[in-house]
């Protein structure tokens, strides 16, 4: 399975980048909004240093974006415009799903409905930049120091502490008492 090739990558590479990203992700945003805030900031949702929008977000902005490698200005343009098509439908299912946006714009100048705003859209755009042009074939890089075997389990454990973190995460924002679920459980045998 992870060696399987997906979009000219392998899934091993496509999953590792997804954990860095993410991992890349939640601490740009904490260190951006903890300086905001002027105090220490977790901007991700469950406890641990994942942002998952970022790693999905990062790798299919390469994914897509690559063919269009040393055309800067379509790269920027493409990948402002992706991204924040994409950040528009994350914070929509948010909203329906969890009944809530992480993220408000509402202050800052030509936003839509504090979901999108021209500033994030401007930036979306050096990021893809950045991924495309420098940042992916660092992280590819530096995933390819790592022995491949000892990279996969690092995946496995690192993916199964994030799904745990998660699960406990969503159990908290739905109003899920695991300790009740259990009494439930076992009052039934």
């Amino acid at each position: 399975m992870w060696t399987k090739e997906l979009l000219g990558t392998d899934v091993y590479h496509l999953v590792a980048c997804f954990v860095v990203y993410s991992i890349l992700g939640w601490f740009v945003e904490s260190v951006y909004m903890s300086f905001c805030n002027r105090k220490l900031t977790n901007r991700g949702f469950a406890k641990g240093p994942f942002c998952p929008i970022y790693g999905f977000g990062a790798v299919c902005c390469y994914l897509i974006l690559s063919p269009l490698k040393g055309q800067y200005l379509k790269v920027y343009i493409v990948g402002a415009v992706l991204a924040t098509i994409f950040e528009y439908l994350v914070g929509i299912a948010m909203i329906k799903f969890l009944g809530e946006l992480w993220w408000d714009y509402n202050e800052k100048p030509l936003n839509y409905r504090g979901i999108i705003c021209l500033e994030s859209t401007i930036a979306w755009g050096f990021y893809a930049i950045g991924i495309v042009h420098f940042l992916h074939m660092a992280v590819y890089r530096m995933i390819d120091l790592v022995d491949y075997h000892i990279g996969l389990r690092c995946l496995k454990v690192v993916l199964a502490v994030v799904l745990i973190d998660y699960i406990f995460s969503f159990m908290r924002v739905f109003h899920i008492d695991i300790r009740e679920k259990c009494r439930s459980f076992v009052a039934r045998f």
